[in-house]
């Protein structure tokens, strides 16, 4: 994703989730061997874009991906059921207990446009990329059109 999504995620959990910023914080810090008081008392637009640079590294992929999830659950909660309703999956505030083994490709096709119609590219491009690898269900269909849908890659 870009460095500016990147940032506005970050800047998401210091004004939504302190407990998960905190977190966020504190794992950029070890990783970059700092104590995080040292990154408390860079400017917080600096500290973001130095901490957004940093979660793009493997090793915190975990950290990187709870922090995605959370901006998904919270700022991005109208996509989430926007896309489950127009697939016809049952879903508590976009969050879905049981998907369904697999999804019809027109329908998942026409839930993709729909969506791109109505938010940024990129959200989305995030959005169905995590769906896809953070579910124990992974539709066939779905892998594809991430892997070559020209809207679905990052910076299309």
């Amino acid at each position: 994703m870009t460095p500016a999504l990147a940032v506005r995620i970050i800047e998401h959990a210091h004004e939504n989730n302190r407990d998960l910023y905190r977190a966020t914080l504190n794992s950029v810090a070890e990783a970059r061997k700092l104590r995080p008081a040292f990154l408390e008392r860079t400017p917080r637009a600096t500290r973001h874009a130095e901490m957004a640079v940093m979660l793009g590294k493997p090793r915190l992929e975990l950290i990187s991906a709870n922090l995605i999830r959370s901006w998904l659950m919270t700022a991005q909660k109208g996509m989430l059921c926007d896309f489950l309703d127009s697939l016809g999956v049952t879903h508590k505030e976009g969050a879905v207990d049981d998907l369904p083994a697999t999804m019809d490709e027109a329908k998942l096709r026409a839930a993709i446009d729909a969506l791109l119609a109505k938010y940024p590219q990129e959200e989305v491009a995030v959005y169905l990329n995590a769906f896809f690898s953070m579910n124990d269900v992974r539709w066939p269909n779905l892998d594809a059109m991430l892997k070559n849908e020209p809207r679905l890659q990052f910076g299309g």
